[in-house]
Parts: C-alpha cells; sequence; structure tokens
C-alpha cells in the first residue's frame, strides 16, 4: 500500500505557495514552481491553476508571467476578471503590464 498523505502532490506544493502570495503582491509562475521545489515547472504552475473551480478562493490572479503580463488574451472574460482583480488590490497594468520591481513577491 501507498501511503502518500505526508507527501503533497505537486499540485499540493503550487496550491501552498500561491495561498501565501500577500494581497497587492505578485508572483510569476516559474518564481511559483521555484518556491514550490518545482524547478523548470513554470507550465505545470500555469495547468495546475487552469484547473481550479470557477469559486476557488486561491487568489490565482497574483500569478503572472515572467514578462509581467496577464497570459490570458486580452479580449478574454478571464483577462478582464484577472485585471480587475489585480486593480482592487492596488496593482496597477502599465500597457498591459506589471512592474515587477514595484509589485513582485519577495518572500
Amino acid at each position: 500500500m501507498n501511503d502518500t498523505s505526508n507527501n503533497p502532490s505537486y499540485q499540493e506544493k503550487i496550491w501552498q505557495i500561491v495561498a501565501m502570495i500577500p494581497e497587492g503582491k505578485v508572483a510569476t509562475y516559474g518564481q511559483v514552481a521555484e518556491l514550490a521545489g518545482l524547478t523548470n515547472m513554470a507550465r505545470a504552475v500555469g495547468r495546475t491553476l487552469s484547473q481550479l473551480p470557477k469559486d476557488t478562493q486561491l487568489p490565482w490572479h497574483r500569478v503572472i508571467n515572467a514578462q509581467g503580463k496577464i497570459s490570458f488574451p486580452q479580449d478574454s472574460e478571464a483577462y478582464c476578471r484577472q485585471t480587475e482583480r489585480l486593480k482592487s488590490e492596488g496593482i496597477s497594468l502599465i500597457n498591459g503590464k506589471i512592474r515587477l520591481k514595484d509589485f513582485r513577491w519577495q518572500p
């Protein structure tokens, strides 16, 4: 019998890191992967977050790409939802970009 109850799945590790990102800060997909001990698994972070239920309490909107951009297409509902959530936390986008220098989470 395999007892994995003490070993979180990679998805659980990702969720734990995303849950720690404070309001008003962002992290990149790669940064979340690194902090979760999942080196070079930025795409897995994106995949995991894309599978969250719509009513999740996890602050998925605080995860952006390495260029400081939202990864959804600009005219999509998801892009607008993420933009609004970030703006409500005081995170501004200038020409579609977030200044990582100002808003990147440094745990």
